[in-house]
């Protein structure tokens, strides 16, 4: 899993049956100092995360497990709300 800070929201009108009543964030991904690491992506997600917070994402297959037993075809997903980091 990664971290990553929601910086947006992605609307579709026009999607796969599969992604019906799925919302897409766009996320910062960043490091354990909150600093941003790479480009934004666009995630699935599953916990009702709301811009600005700390999220934790899975990527890959991964991503697709948050779901079961629903299987929808997600690259990227939100799993989690980050509380604190402490390194």
């Amino acid at each position: 899993m990664r971290l990553g800070r929601v910086v947006g929201r992605l609307w579709s009108t026009v999607k796969i049956p599969q992604f019906d009543g799925h919302r897409f964030l766009v996320v910062q991904p960043i490091d354990a100092e909150r600093q941003d690491a790479g480009a934004e992506i666009v995630c699935m997600d599953t916990v009702g995360a709301g811009a600005g917070e700390t999220i934790y994402w899975a990527r890959g297959k991964e991503a697709s497990l948050a779901f079961l037993p629903e299987r929808v075809p997600s690259d990227a997903t939100i799993v989690g709300i980050v509380d604190e980091i402490s390194c």
